[in-house]
């Protein structure tokens, strides 16, 4: 008996091999996977899998083309990723070279996914009206020590380059051919699309100074990671030779205190030190959990030049979570902008919000960088913040219940090599 699971919905899987088949009726499609990390980003373009490269991590995701054994279909084996895999995306895309196809021309799109001694699992894609070229299908994704299929169906207009730019995929632009005539064609009536049926994916964008974005989320879907990933090169030879260490803070307000007050939230209020109730916090001293509150965790503890990421879920659980980097180690003489820190959000479907930082503020040991808003109702806002401590000061920030900051207020707790 056949599982069906609706958009958005997830069942789970067992390790070993699984096969996901595409079928469709009208224009061509073509299938395509993705392997992407737990920031929603491939490792290099080797994480690809189509017909002109049809094998990953020695075959643990094979592509075979439609023969007599079946329609074109894809082969993982969850058992042979290896760690920093978290999922495979699986894309169903129109020709790349035929640029006037889209899934208006293709009907009863579904992908069929089975295992040896289970059930198959079964997902159709609602239809496609305004103009999409590409859709992603379904997910093979860790949970725990465990894989699971989710159901996707979010459509894309740029088809599959935009979906592979989107999860950090270097798409090579080529010039088209010269066509085989001169005689010119008049262009086609122009097609005005639909309305949107639903959320769309925010693709990739960088905060001005002071600006926000808004990412469609849907908030009851516990299946969901949002990650929130601190970058930096350590800025000039010298210091990356001697290495910054920078850490990453999620301090964080749940959404049973979280309010709205009557600041915008993310505006400072004034410095120096408060009696309110002092934050919360995910960092390298309290890694935090996703498998219960405060549903936010951080991957680890970078020493030297390179990331720290935290994921979040559960976004129904989430009020405010304020990104903040420390600057430790006596690293706080230079300024966090000269160390190239910058803040990306991204919900790993096709939403990316870098935020920089434009000051090149030092002697300060704390930035506030970013606010993420959980609090409306639709999905998450954030908001380039770039607020810093006081000179010399080691004192956390502090946000408060209704999405306020406050700098130099919280508690001071040094980091020590070691530790």
């Amino acid at each position: 008996m056949t599982t069906t699971l609706e958009k958005g919905g997830n069942a789970p899987i067992a390790t070993h091999p699984i096969t996901a088949s595409l079928h469709c009726t009208g224009a061509p499609v073509e299938l395509s996977a993705l392997l992407v990390t737990a920031d929603g980003r491939v490792r290099s373009d080797d994480d690809m899998v189509f017909y002109n490269q049809p094998s990953a991590e020695s075959g643990a995701v094979r592509h075979l083309a439609a023969d007599a054994s079946g329609p074109e279909r894809v082969e993982v084996d969850p058992s042979a990723l290896p760690a920093e895999v978290d999922r495979v995306v699986l894309i169903a895309s129109c020709d790349p070279d035929d640029a006037a196809r889209t899934f208006r021309e293709v009907s009863d799109v579904r992908v069929l996914s089975a295992q040896a001694g289970t059930a198959p699992v079964e997902f159709r894609v609602p239809p496609l009206a305004d103009g999409e070229r590409a859709v992603l299908l379904m997910e093979i994704y860790r949970r725990g020590p465990g894989w699971k299929l989710r159901a996707i169906g979010q459509g894309y207009a740029d088809g599959l380059a935009g979906v592979a730019t989107d999860f950090g995929v270097t798409v090579a632009t080529q010039p088209s051919p010269p066509p085989a005539t001169p005689t010119p064609t008049p262009p086609p009536t122009p097609i005005t699309p639909p309305p949107a049926s639903g959320p769309r994916p925010l693709g990739k964008i960088s905060l001005a100074k002071g600006g926000a974005a808004s990412i469609n989320l849907d908030k009851q879907d516990r299946e969901l990671v949002v990650t929130a990933t601190l970058e930096w090169d350590g800025g000039s030879e010298q210091r990356r030779a001697r290495g910054a260490d920078l850490d990453l803070y999620a301090l964080f307000v749940p959404a049973s205190e979280a309010r709205r007050g009557t600041e915008e939230p993310g505006t400072l209020v004034k410095s120096g030190p408060t009696s309110a109730k002092q934050s919360k916090a995910v960092y390298y001293k309290n890694r935090g959990s996703l498998d219960q509150a405060p549903f936010i965790k951080l991957d680890g503890d970078a020493r030297k030049p390179g990331r720290e990421t935290v994921r979040i879920t559960r976004p129904e659980q989430q009020g405010y979570v304020l990104l903040c980097a420390y600057s430790a180690l006596s690293n706080g003489f230079g300024s966090f902008r000269s160390f190239g820190a910058h803040v990306i959000v991204t919900d790993g479907r096709g939403s990316t919000v870098t935020v920089p930082l434009y000051e090149n503020t030092k002697t300060r040991y704390w930035v506030a960088m970013a606010l993420v808003d959980f609090t409306g109702p639709h999905g998450a806002a954030i908001r380039h913040i770039e607020a810093y401590s006081g000179r010399m000061t080691e004192r956390r920030p502090v946000l408060h219940p209704d999405g306020t900051i406050q700098m130099n207020a919280g508690p001071v707790e040094f980091k020590r090599s070691g530790t």
